[in-house]
């Protein structure tokens, strides 16, 4: 790679693009067949939710439809080996990896004089949208509880088997002894109850929006990640009053493959090395995917016992709990050999000596 390559690199040109000649009309059903439910005005409800999830009578309204299977899909945890995503550039594809972006993305010589009176403004903090930024919980909750209803079915009491509900795969289903074939049906209802109650989400998590004005004020750039498709998180954020406190978005059209490219995307996009983020989980998965982009992870005690976020640097029980200062001392302790394996040293003790005396008869 050529010096005037290196020199005219921009974060920007990082961001894998996928032209929409090479996605297939074919992946997309063109009609949604929904279960006959008695409810009153359920046409209209349905035609709402979906242009919601990207559909109409036509087809998809855009290259991206919301897919069920984003809702039961585990995501990979990625970057187990420092590895990171491909992308595209005219002289050829570009591989981009967690070293390669922690030292492309090194600060300049004005950055660093900046730095140096304004420390805090060299940090980067990704936040992850479910659980983090928006209660995602009650809605998946929620859209059970409906779901069940609708079916003639009862949601379990029993707090664990809830939490089972709400982060198992789609084959949970057949929990109902329902069988292979109303599959599918049962995961597109679920999900367009889902995306109906998200239609309603006004209210961000408890404190998020005092800790956002906290460090805006102290000028730290904020990304927030999902695999929600553009338009819903955009919405959603604007209908809770957050849009203006992220200067950049990952959403499904970024095409990140795992929870640790997503990261490494937001990183990119705030032009920030991945070692200087931050990132705002409360998924263990997460945190490790966070560990895995040499980033800082804080955890949310909250979707998952505290004991389950131990490996997280910090774990608050919310974001009242949090200062700008805290981001400082994550990294008072981070240097370049810092997590570097490095030899023990014993201290051997000196030996005993003997002590003799010479006596003159």
């Amino acid at each position: 790679m050529g010096s005037a390559t290196c020199s005219n690199f921009r974060s920007s040109s990082l961001l894998p693009w996928r032209p929409s000649s090479q996605i297939s009309h074919s992946l997309y059903p063109s009609k949604l067949r929904l279960p006959k439910l008695n409810r009153m005005n359920l046409d209209k409800d349905n035609l709402v939710v979906n242009n919601a999830c990207g559909f109409n009578e036509n087809g998809p309204l855009n290259w991206f439809p919301i897919t069920p299977n984003k809702l039961f899909m585990q995501e990979a945890i990625g970057a187990e080996y420092g590895e990171g995503f491909e992308t595209f550039r005219p002289d050829g594809p570009l591989k981009v990896d967690v070293d390669f972006l922690n030292d492309r993305l090194q600060e300049g010589f004005l950055k660093r004089i900046r730095y140096a009176m304004k420390p805090d403004e060299q940090y980067g903090l990704i936040f992850s949208w479910d659980n983090v930024v928006a209660d995602t919980r009650a809605l998946k909750l929620n859209a059970w509880k409906q779901l069940a209803y609708e079916e003639g079915k009862e949601i379990p009491v029993d707090g664990d088997m809830q939490r089972l509900m709400l982060h198992a795969g789609a084959d949970h289903f057949l929990l109902w002894d329902e069988a292979e074939s109303e599959l599918e049906r049962l995961k597109i209802r679920f999900s367009q109850l889902y995306y109906e109650n998200l239609l309603t989400l006004e209210q961000p998590m408890e404190g998020l929006k005092e800790w956002l004005d906290a460090v805006s004020t102290a000028r730290i750039p904020c990304a927030i990640v999902s695999s929600l498709d553009r338009r819903n998180m955009v919405e959603a954020l604007e209908r809770m009053g957050l849009k203006k406190y992220f200067q950049a978005i990952v959403t499904e059209e970024d095409g990140m493959e795992s929870i640790a490219h997503r990261f490494l995307s937001a990183a990119v996009k705030l032009d920030r090395k991945p070692s200087k983020c931050v990132v705002f989980e409360d998924d263990p998965r997460g945190i490790t995917a966070a560990h895995n982009c040499t980033m800082m992870a804080i955890a949310l005690i909250g979707a998952h016992p505290a004991y389950d976020l131990g490996q997280a640097d910090l774990a608050v029980a919310g974001f009242n709990e949090l200062s700008v200062i805290n981001l400082r001392r994550l990294f008072a302790n981070n240097g370049s050999t810092f997590m570097d394996m490095q030899k023990q040293i014993v201290e051997k003790s000196p030996p005993k000596r003997k002590l003799t005396i010479d006596t003159i008869f």
